[in-house]
């Protein structure tokens, strides 16, 4: 039967036949374009006029996201069985199978390019709505952790920007049906993804169950309890979920035993379908307020974290400075005082501006450090994207730097493609060099004991500077802690043992017993994921 919809027949003019079938496929060819960091895919014009939902979805790769995406768009368009045709939105393999699919997808996910799928138009097919996905390939990709977090701070720009997206109805949680546990890779993945919202958003996480046979996925189900996904329930307490087969574009014309198992296959996904277009009916949108909140609390506690181990290493340096400076003038005092230029060498502390690969916009600068030019520190590095100048960057709060030694005002940073790095270098110093750096208690280092003195105040005056930026870490530990949906992520675990480490030595018994509280939570929580943090 051919499609009679005119917009399908649309469809199928302006996309290119990659397979004959049954089912004919399409492959079509969108408007894409590049939003900052990421891509967005359109078919159709939008309505203001008209209603939008919005579902991310995020899941291991080979889990049939790609699949997904496709089921959802022909749903929307209203294709059915009997159409014989299929459309791929996403860019698949020339072939068209389901394999070819997955497999480019993975390639895919490796880019960690988060792309948004928008479909306008159709409303009144099947949907009386248009619709948003959200596709998250790069989570749990062979890059690893790094790569994880590049893709948080792309769902952080979609989130913030001015055309990006500011509410969610459904957060779907793809999983095969023979998932009958959460390895570590997938809890990882999931755990990063729920770190991200805000615990407002938990009634809108709903499991979508792909490569289904049609029963009930109590594996899923059963790996979803047991890993205490936080999640939307129905009234059997039951996390909310939807099944799905991936056999859409499975040829048909075989036998007619074939035939018969393609359209149970279609018709027990386009039932799931209709159940989840009800879901996003009814589940109240959730602006993303409280997720903003918990992402910039992430910034905060990443360059916040980034800043205590540059001025941890600056100051065990210059500790080792003033070390070496007291032992060469203890050991040639005497001919220091009879020869003024006699000199010592010493392992000069010094800060050196480096430059690196950046992004832009034309002429605007995109992607770049944020540096405090009094401070002569990193404020954020890497990853200030959508900051056109450092007063809109989140490290800033109430027009003052939240990172930086004195909290200088915004005015005091700049964005550019270089940052400042801790070096050392072999330096000749002289009796009146060293006293030079101590100038106003010159009269005090004119004695041995007076300038060993000074160089004692300088390491404690390192110290409290270290103390001070190690509670504003705890402190925006403990607010994720109270505001996420999840704060068991790779993300913040990956910090948990060095704030750890440097409370022991600090010897605040009272903060350290509440982060070792916290982190036997997270090593629970997050049992088998660690590899999948450092590959």
């Amino acid at each position: 039967m051919e499609v009679t919809s005119s917009n399908q027949e649309a469809l199928r003019s302006e996309g290119v036949q990659i397979h004959r079938g049954p089912p004919s496929i399409y492959q079509l060819i969108p408007k894409k374009e590049r939003i900052g960091t990421l891509t967005r895919v359109t078919v159709g014009e939008k309505d203001e006029n008209k209603i939008n939902k919005t579902i991310l979805l995020v899941g291991e790769t080979g889990a049939g996201k790609s699949t997904m995406v496709n089921a959802l768009f022909n749903y929307a368009v209203g294709v059915k069985f009997e159409d014989e045709v299929w459309f791929q939105i996403v860019e698949g393999s020339k072939e068209g199978s389901v394999e070819g699919e997955e497999q480019k997808s993975q390639t895919k996910s490796q880019t960690s390019d988060v792309i948004v799928y928008q479909i306008f138009g159709f409303e009144g097919q099947s949907l009386p709505f248009s619709l948003t996905i959200i596709d998250t390939p790069g989570f749990g990709s062979t890059r690893g952790f790094e790569e994880d977090i590049s893709v948080s701070r792309r769902l952080f720009d979609l989130f913030r920007s001015e055309d990006g997206v500011h509410e969610i109805n459904a957060v779907g949680l793809v999983m095969k049906a023979s998932d009958n546990r959460l390895n570590g890779r997938l809890r990882y993945i999931f755990n990063s993804v729920m770190s991200l919202f805000g615990k407002d958003l938990e009634n809108n996480i709903v499991a979508l169950v792909t490569h289904s046979d049609g029963r009930p996925p109590e594996n899923v189900l059963k790996a979803l309890e047991d890993a205490k996904i936080k999640s939307s329930r129905d009234e059997m307490n039951q996390p909310v979920h939807f099944i799905f087969n991936n056999q859409q574009i499975k040829q048909r014309n075989r036998t007619e035993k074939d035939r018969q198992s393609s359209k149970y296959s279609w018709d027990f996904t386009n039932e799931d379908m209709g159940r989840l277009r009800d879901f996003l009916k009814k589940t109240k949108p959730q602006a993303l307020k409280t997720t903003m909140e918990v992402l910039n609390e992430r910034i905060r506690l990443e360059a916040c974290i980034q800043n205590l181990q540059e001025r941890i290493k600056l100051a065990e340096l210059k500790q080792n400075e003033i070390k070496q400076t007291e032992a060469e003038y203890t050991k040639h005092e005497e001919e220091m005082k009879e020869h003024q230029d006699f000199t010592i060498e010493v392992d000069e502390v010094y800060k050196d501006r480096v430059k690196f690969k950046g992004g832009r916009w034309g002429v605007v600068f995109y992607e770049g450090a944020i540096t405090c030019s009094v401070c002569e520190e990193n404020c954020h590095y890497p990853g200030c994207t959508m900051a056109w100048k450092p007063g809109h960057c989140k490290v800033m709060k109430k027009g003052h730097c939240t990172v930086c030694t004195k909290k200088c005002p915004a005015s005091n940073h700049v964005k550019e493609n270089w940052r400042y790095e801790i070096k050392t270098r072999k330096v000749q110093k002289t009796l009146a060099g060293v006293k030079e750096k101590y100038e106003k208690n010159k009269a005090e280092c004119e004695s041995k004991s007076g300038l060993l003195e000074n160089l004692k105040q300088e390491t404690i005056k390192l110290t409290a500077k270290r103390t001070s930026v190690l509670d504003e870490a705890y402190d925006h530990v403990i607010k994720l802690e109270q505001i996420a949906l999840n704060v068991n992520s790779g993300y913040t675990f990956n910090y948990m043992g060095f704030l750890i480490e440097k409370m022991k030595e600090r010897g605040d018994k009272e903060k350290l017993k509440i982060l070792e509280k916290l982190k036997i939570r997270m090593d629970k929580n997050n049992e088998g994921q660690t590899q999948w943090q450092h590959i």
